[in-house]
């Protein structure tokens, strides 16, 4: 009787989450730091990504299962079991989102909503969906914009945020809870590194030239926010009473972390104190600058209490660029940029203009 009991208890805690994007950049770490808070974690990824490795993935790192699959090729029979859904996947940045606005919208809106209504259809109720603070495009920097603040999307990437939360709003009621995690740029260490996001960019390029190089003339907002604290954010609104998160928008990060990128670049310059800062004002058409309020997560998400800073976090890099051997001749290469990734595996004709996987990938 006791062994049944036990066993009924370890059913009841291990609750299923649906991951979509779990072997990307921030997906590797959310799987580690979900089956760390005992969940089970089933992945479902396209894996374009999968071979972007600074170091290899430990076991800790893989789902309990993986469906290689597109999120558009997503089906209700995919979400047997889960308690909830973490979105992540998608088209991952505002480059890649410009080679084909039409693409953009179909995979990181219209397959959202396709999964959102599964969920809907299948009980799944608690659906935490990666929204992005770059949908406040240009904004007065000199009042950090909340959660009620104008929203300016400026790029594919960025509408097709704003039109999935629409629709996702569309669809909650009672027995679907839609949460919106308006995130800041993240940065910091994962096995399948980026290095298209601006402090890991910056840092790297320091490290491997002697040069800081900003593209911009310096001057435009970025709030950012630690990989880590992104995962922790989330796993505090799976965790939080419903009705504190239900259809509720949350800015994710960290008022003392908005910098302009100039002041980012002054922090890799004190981590390596002999290379130099270089203006480049060359940025083209990226008009984007943002400092954003993140009070609200900060008093009503009980759970989330972040624990790194800019400071911290270049550490963190440095050390792994140093111990992992990351060299020029791998900033250079495809591995660690989205726009490149995805040009190379279309060039090599991996993947169709669809961004589908050909028949000889399969």
């Amino acid at each position: 009787m006791g062994g049944r009991q036990s066993s009924l208890e370890d059913v009841e805690m291990k609750k299923k989450i649906l991951l979509t994007g779990n072997s990307g950049y921030i997906g590797t770490v959310m799987t580690k730091r979900l089956k760390d808070a005992s969940y089970e974690v089933v992945g479902l990824d396209s894996r374009w990504f999968a071979d972007n490795t600074l170091f290899p993935a430990a076991p800790s790192h893989d789902p309990d299962k993986e469906m290689p699959k597109d999120i558009r090729d997503a089906k209700i029979s995919d979400l047997e079991g889960a308690y909830a859904v973490i979105h992540l996947a998608g088209l991952s940045n505002d480059p890649v989102g410009e080679l084909n606005p039409g693409l953009t919208d179909e995979i990181n809106c219209q397959a959202t909503l396709k999964l959102a209504k599964f969920c809907k259809e299948s009980g799944v109720r608690r659906f935490i969906f990666a929204s992005s603070c770059s949908i406040y495009g240009k904004a007065d920097s000199n009042k950090p914009i909340d959660e009620n603040g104008t929203i300016n999307p400026m790029t594919a990437y960025a509408k097709a945020k704003v039109d999935a939360e629409i629709g996702l709003g569309k669809l909650a009621d009672k027995d679907f809870s839609p949460v919106f995690m308006r995130n800041a740029t993240v940065y910091g260490l994962s096995p399948r590194l980026r290095l298209d996001l601006v402090v890991n960019n910056l840092l790297a390029w320091a490290y491997l030239t002697g040069e800081i190089a900003i593209m911009s003339d310096g001057t435009p907002w970025r709030p950012i926010l630690h990989i880590q604290d992104f995962c922790s954010a989330f796993i505090a609104a799976l965790e939080a009473p419903i009705d504190d998160i239900h259809g509720q928008v949350f800015n994710v990060g960290i008022n003392e972390e908005n910098y302009t990128v100039r002041n980012i670049a002054e922090a890799v310059n004190r981590a390596l104190p002999q290379t130099k800062i270089k203006i480049l004002n060359n940025t083209g058409s990226d008009e984007r600058t943002y400092r954003v309020n993140f009070s609200k997560i900060k008093n009503n998400l009980k759970g989330f209490r972040p624990s790194w800073n800019l400071e911290k976090g270049i550490k963190e890099l440095l050390d792994a660029y140093r111990q992992h051997g990351l060299n020029k001749e791998d900033f250079d290469s495809d591995k660690y940029f989205r726009l490149r990734t995805i040009k190379s595996l279309l060039g090599s004709g991996r993947i169709n203009d669809n961004l589908t996987w050909t028949e000889a990938q399969k």
